[in-house]
């Protein structure tokens, strides 16, 4: 995708060095941070410069080839296996993770330079299955549909095109006149500050959406379709997302809207038989108690929005059961969310 005219991947790898695009400072600030070694990349993953499910795999896949450039002689086993399973502990939920991980683990068995050139692969594969996705997914879009989304499941999710978004930037371009609701998607609001972000760099109209205003779009007839990304999606076709992704489905339900999960088969976990299965991450009480923001200088500060005296749980995702889910749109082609439709794609 374009930024100030030039053309970007959310994340990539030159040398021993990842570079990827400084998602915590958008959209105030575009940054490119480069990360030298894969214990910098890991913290990249866990502080979320670098988030969403493509991204992250892209990430980890690059972090362990950077284990495996950074490894030494003496002990190097040793060394890549603690590398190994630091990176999977950056993120427990996101499938993409530890299917880039294991790939470039086992091919880094064959040689340091075999390990650079699959954790090259994983990012291509990505962006060829983003790209993909959004040519199905724009079948379904009818002209002058109004789109809601949820969290952020754009090109900055993935290495690039997006998921969710995919097939709206694909209606867009091909002159749908489609609007699109964002749900500003808290407590980190990555609809308000990133799909929010994206959408007006292409020219997609849209409006940000209080995540509690949902069901008032949708009760008023407002919504025509919904379309999230996923993070992890089972064997049966239970899919975790973003926290509140559960809440807008059952209200989509009730309503008679279509709601549709964007995802790769890299996201699908087979040895994840349901929902009940997918550990859910729960992340610092900070990001709900604390916003970020620049000031009157155009500085980036930290500020409480919340009691003093009060602490606050933080679930980052929920899972949104099959039931609720009208299709999944991969790259393959969009399925029902059963396990038999969901075994034909491998």
């Amino acid at each position: 995708m374009k930024v100030n005219g030039k053309e970007y991947r959310t994340i990539w790898m030159e040398g021993s060095s990842v570079f990827m695009i400084e998602q915590n400072l958008l959209p105030f600030e575009f940054k490119i941070f480069e990360s030298e070694d894969y214990l910098t990349t890991c913290h990249s993953i866990k502080t979320m410069m670098v988030r969403g499910a493509g991204a992250i795999g892209a990430a980890a896949g690059f972090a362990m080839a950077q284990a495996f450039l950074k490894a030494p002689k003496n002990g190097f086993e040793n060394f890549i296996e603690k590398a190994k399973q630091e990176i999977e502990a950056t993120r427990p939920t996101a499938r993409n993770l530890f299917y880039a991980v294991e790939r470039v683990f086992e091919a880094g068995k064959i040689s340091i330079q075999n390990a650079q050139h699959e954790a090259q692969n994983i990012a291509d594969e990505d962006a060829a299955a983003s790209q993909a996705i959004g040519d199905f997914g724009n079948e379904l879009i009818k002209p002058g549909f109004r789109i809601q989304t949820h969290c952020n499941a754009g090109w900055l999710a993935f290495v690039d095109f997006g998921t969710a978004l995919s097939p709206i930037y694909k209606a867009h371009h091909s002159g749908k006149n489609i609007f699109v609701w964002v749900d500003e998607t808290r407590p980190r609001s990555q609809g308000a500050r990133l799909t929010a972000w994206e959408l007006f760099n292409e020219g997609v109209p849209h409006q940000i959406v209080p995540d509690n205003a949902g069901a008032w779009l949708m009760s008023a007839g407002k919504v025509d379709m919904m379309i999230v990304g996923a993070d992890r999606i089972a064997a049966n076709g239970d899919t975790a997302n973003k926290i509140g992704t559960f809440e807008k489905a059952i209200v989509a339900k009730n309503f008679g809207i279509p709601f549709y999960i964007a995802a790769p088969t890299s996201t699908f976990d087979l040895d994840c038989k349901s929902g009940n299965d997918i550990i859910i991450e729960e992340r610092s009480d900070d990001e709900v108690l604390f916003q970020t923001g620049p000031d009157d200088n155009g500085i980036i500060r930290k500020i409480r929005v919340a009691s003093p005296g009060s602490s606050a749980i933080n679930p980052a995702f929920d899972v949104t059961p099959a039931d609720f889910i009208t299709g999944i749109i991969t790259e393959k082609g969009i399925i029902a969310p059963d396990k038999k439709e969901i075994l034909s794609l491998f």
